[in-house]
């Protein structure tokens, strides 16, 4: 066994549009004959009404080869109904063929594309680990005592204590006794009597 000798789909494709092709020039031709006897038909039905009673056996010969040419016009019909039907199978057949092409094309791609889930799942790790180094790189980046500024916290501490109270002898001040009136002080001291 050498090579196979299966069609290929362009091959498929172009020996369906010959088939069509044929068909429908046998069609032509078939139609073209139809209209020449419907024309003969026509011409001993003329000429058999012309002979009329006057001739009746001429007459007769001219009906009698209508009746053969209407029996050939009908074969023709048949011929035609049954290419044409030909016709309508094959150019449904190339399209049947050219959805499962489609298809088939697009099943490939699927597969071809689609990965092993064990790799997808190990690129899912991998990215989560280089996203892990990177947040550890940035924290370690952002972190001032990285770079020499550390700061003693109880420093910090005793300041923040500061500030407290700082803004606690603020309120202390700022505070009246609300709701309770206190009387006036007069605008003037009483003389003594």
């Amino acid at each position: 066994g050498g090579g196979s000798s299966r069609p290929t789909p362009q091959n498929k494709t172009q020996n369906t549009a010959a088939a069509i092709q044929k068909i429908q020039e046998a069609t032509q031709l078939l139609e073209k004959k139809a209209e020449y006897m419907q024309k003969k038909i026509t011409n001993e039905l003329k000429a058999a009404k012309a002979c009329g009673t006057k001739n009746k056996a001429q007459a007769l010969q001219h009906l009698k080869r209508k009746a053969r040419y209407q029996k050939q016009l009908d074969q023709l019909g048949g011929q035609i109904q049954t290419l044409e039907t030909q016709q309508f199978a094959l150019e449904n057949m190339a399209s049947t063929t050219e959805v499962l092409g489609a298809l088939e094309t697009g099943h490939h791609a699927m597969k071809t594309n689609m990965q092993d889930v064990d790799k997808v799942q190990d690129l899912v790790d991998d990215v989560q680990e280089q996203m892990e180094m990177v947040n550890e790189v940035s924290e370690a980046i952002s972190n001032p005592a990285a770079f020499g500024q550390q700061f003693d916290e109880d420093d910090l501490l005793a300041e923040l204590e500061d500030l407290e109270q700082e803004e606690l002898d603020q309120q202390l001040l700022d505070v009246g006794t609300p709701g309770v009136e206190l009387p006036s002080l007069p605008d003037s001291m009483p003389t003594p009597a």
